[in-house]
């Protein structure tokens, strides 16, 4: 849906210079070298425009009187303006280079910053190819065209308004001769530039879709297979590529068309020159050197015209660039601190651990009314529920009935929509989030690591923890036996995302540094549903010594992992139905009894 609207904001963009205030902040720090730039951008065109005047020089006091008296001296004068446009493009593109790096980095750094900030939500609801478009695509396009391509810009602009000068000092006749021309090029250029960017649009949005057909072909192969649907993507994709094949050839067949006219007209405004100025040539009103310089004119003015409707072309397009980077940037945290709690506690950049006080784990909540930023119903009514430091609580239910919401008013991934959520008698809100997040350990039923090793991923839990410290988690959640049978043991590379692990290997290594951050609230998300009998039976044991005396958070369809737990809430669509102990619920005979028993009479079979 967003990607959608973007595209359609492409096809009606013009020029807003609003859109590119926006960049100010990230170019202010570079000012100084973008104003060297278009100085040095000046210098190169005045040194453009001076090379036909040197020809002309040379013709009439050289070549027609036929001597080389001061012969020397112009050649010096020649030598040292090619050197001052040397020195002059190099200090310009190495400037551009630091301009483009610099801007680039700039920009991706504070989008990177801003996406460590956002909520859970944000993630909930946006892609990540359309996060990864903005971080890289788009900012790598904002700063080469602001590096180059304006840079070009003032170069075309200075090379026409000198040459047209310069002619009109040469020759009034011959100069107004060739400006009658320009103005043919120019809306010719603008016609055609305008269906070019149109069509390469297509070209970059087919061209999107085809890497997204590419990923999903790539990390779906395994379900492909299974499905035996690899004619079917095969078609696809070759519908894709016939699109992307038909759109080319169209960029390509208008660009095939639009540089033969434009060479027409340049062609037709030197032969103009010629026949014009070849006429006072003969009548003596006109030197050879100036009809020399007036044809290299003639011939040389069309590509900063070409460059001037290309320019302003990709400055259009990129401000859907601009717009999609700006509003990732401004986009707003759903969950934030205020000026209060970040004065005293800091952010997550630049915490004051030294005024973090210790949590006990005393969780409750309070007449707490919920539902997602996204939805019309609320997921909890004035719900009361208070968990002692300590209690262990579990949540069952079917799959989808919302059993992760009250885990994830907990640990403050979302707030609630009225009334408040206090830890330790405090209401979250004010203390940092950080305070929060760094008392919890979390481990999901579809774990995330790290590339790097084993070692790397479980000291992630706690930076500064020693070998000995890791290796004691390890032990406590019944992992050592694992790591060690793998290939290189601790320091076994894990893969991007895990990959070169087992499911139930990376639930471990999740686990264990879960458990090294030694945190007084656990949450176990599915945490034994993709490990083998045998160690669950290991882990459940290493469960009941590690989380005794921490208040934690048991997921779980599998019941007879639950059964000891201090609390049951049992959830089922979207509402907290029953609560209790085990032996409680099953006298009840409710909703928990029938799910018990339908799952004992299943593992029976």
């Amino acid at each position: 849906m967003t990607e959608n609207i973007f595209e359609n904001e492409q096809t009606r963009a013009s020029f807003e210079p609003k859109i590119w205030k926006k960049l100010w902040p990230f170019v202010r720090p570079y000012r100084y070298k973008l104003l060297l730039i278009v100085a040095l951008m000046v210098v190169i065109a005045g040194v453009d425009i001076a090379m036909p005047l040197f020809q002309r020089y040379a013709i009439d006091t050289f070549i027609t009187p036929g001597t080389t008296d001061g012969l020397w001296v112009f050649v010096l004068a020649y030598v040292g303006v090619l050197v001052v446009q040397a020195l002059s493009v190099i200090i310009f593109s190495r400037a551009s280079m630091v301009v483009e790096m610099n801007l680039g980095r700039s920009i991706r750094r504070a989008c990177f910053v801003h996406l460590q900030q956002l909520s859970f939500s944000y993630y909930n609801q946006t892609p990540v190819g359309y996060i990864l478009a903005r971080v890289m695509s788009d900012t790598n396009r904002i700063s080469s065209l602001v590096a180059w391509g304006i840079n070009d810009l003032f170069w075309a602009v200075a090379y026409v308004i000198g040459v047209f000068g310069a002619m009109m000092l040469l020759n009034v006749r011959l100069a107004l001769l060739v400006m009658t021309v320009v103005p043919v090029i120019a809306v010719i250029t603008a016609l055609f530039q305008n269906r070019i960017l149109r069509t390469n649009r297509r070209v970059r949005a087919v061209n999107s879709r085809i890497t997204g057909a590419y990923n999903e072909g790539i990390t779906g192969a395994k379900t492909s297979k299974t499905l035996v649907i690899e004619d079917r993507n095969d078609r696809d994709f070759q519908q894709l590529t016939g699109l992307m094949y038909r759109t080319s050839v169209h960029a390509t067949m208008l660009n095939a068309m639009f540089i033969p006219i434009v060479l027409f007209f340049g062609s037709l405004a030197a032969a103009l020159v010629l026949q014009q100025g070849g006429y006072l040539v003969m009548e003596d009103m006109l030197e050879f050197g100036v009809l020399s310089a007036f044809v290299s004119y003639a011939l040389g003015i069309l590509e900063p015209v070409q460059q001037m409707a290309r320019v302003f072309a990709d400055v259009i397009a990129a401000q859907v660039n601009i717009e999609r980077v700006t509003t990732l940037l401004e986009h707003k945290c759903d969950i934030v601190d205020s000026p209060e709690v970040i004065e005293r506690y800091g952010d997550c950049f630049e915490p004051k651990k030294e005024n973090w006080e210790p949590i006990h784990g005393d969780i409750e909540f309070d007449h707490v009314w919920f539902k997602y930023p996204d939805g019309k119903d609320y997921i909890l009514e004035d719900f009361c529920l208070k968990i002692p430091a300590g209690q262990n609580v579990a949540i069952v239910g079917e799959t989808g009935a919302g059993k992760s919401t009250l885990v994830n008013l907990a640990c403050r991934f979302f707030e609630p929509t009225k009334g408040r959520v206090l830890i330790d008698g405090r209401d979250v809100r004010e203390r940092s989030q950080l305070w929060l997040h760094s008392s919890l350990g979390y481990v999901l039923q579809s774990p995330h690591l790290f590339s790097g090793t084993v070692m790397d991923n479980i000291r992630y839990g706690r930076l500064d923890a020693t070998d000995e410290e890791v290796y004691e988690a390890v032990r406590l959640v019944s992992a050592d036996g694992v790591i060690q049978k793998l290939e290189n043991g601790y320091q076994t590379d894990v893969g991007e995302g895990g990959d070169r692990l087992s499911t139930g290997e990376k639930q471990l290594v999740s686990f264990a540094r879960a458990m090294l951050a030694d945190p007084p609230i656990f949450v176990l998300d599915e945490a034994t549903s993709s490990i083998d009998t045998e160690t669950e039976q290991l882990i459940q044991n290493a469960i009941s010594h590690v989380l005794n005396g921490r208040t934690s958070f048991l997921i779980a369809h599998r019941l007879s992992t639950i059964r000891h737990a201090d609390v049951i809430l049992v959830v089922r669509d979207g509402k907290i139905i029953e609560r209790g102990s085990h032996d409680e619920l099953m006298q009840q005979g409710g909703y928990y009894y029938s799910l018990y028993t339908a799952m004992s009479i299943d593992q029976m079979q």
